[in-house]
């Protein structure tokens, strides 16, 4: 039998780390940074079309952002920009032409910070890039509190305590002994 506790300890381990990567990658984040420019790549399902990937299907225009952080490191990061559509995740974004027109407004400045909202990863042996999903300027390189992730992960919260309540009363319920009625 202690096989059986510690394989469900094991498979709620890699369930519970499975689900915090892809909340990891789909909520949501903020950073402040300074945008240095922004182009548009033509695409397929392979990746970037070039000499040594031609294109054997659909292709389509992605828009890109180069940016550079505002701490010392000076780290540079580029970001797709790209609409999501009504599919998910549910961020129902239709306006990356409008954000790679203020991108550009704002590359023209180089004393421009800009807030990005994104989410995804950046891989980059997969050619993987986070989304940008708002950008706007602002005066300070403070990035700004996370409402939306703090209400999901608090609501999350009392979801599980809320279940892990009721499993307690029901299990506790089921194992009192029944008194006869007298």
């Amino acid at each position: 039998m202690p096989w059986v506790k510690r394989s469900l300890g094991i498979l709620s381990l890699v369930l519970v780390t499975a689900i915090a990567l892809c909340l990891h990658f789909y909520l949501p984040r903020h950073e402040v940074v300074h945008v240095t420019g922004v182009e548009v790549k033509r695409m397929d399902a392979d990746g970037v079309i070039s000499a040594e990937n031609p294109a054997d299907g659909p292709t389509r225009d992605v828009y890109f952002i180069n940016t550079v952080s505002t701490d010392a490191k000076r780290e540079v990061a580029v970001y797709r920009n790209e609409d999501t559509g009504w599919g998910f995740p549910w961020y129902f974004k239709f306006d990356s032409a409008d954000l790679q027109a203020k991108a550009q407004d704002y590359s023209r400045d180089t004393n421009q910070f800009a807030v990005i909202r994104y989410y995804g990863w950046r891989f980059q042996i997969f050619s993987m890039f986070p989304n940008i999903t708002d950008i706007k300027a602002t005066t300070s390189n403070t990035e700004p509190f996370p409402v939306f992730v703090t209400l999901f992960f608090g609501g999350l919260l009392i979801l599980v305590l809320a279940i892990t309540l009721l499993v307690r009363r029901k299990l506790r319920a089921r194992h009192r002994p029944m008194v006869p009625n007298q």
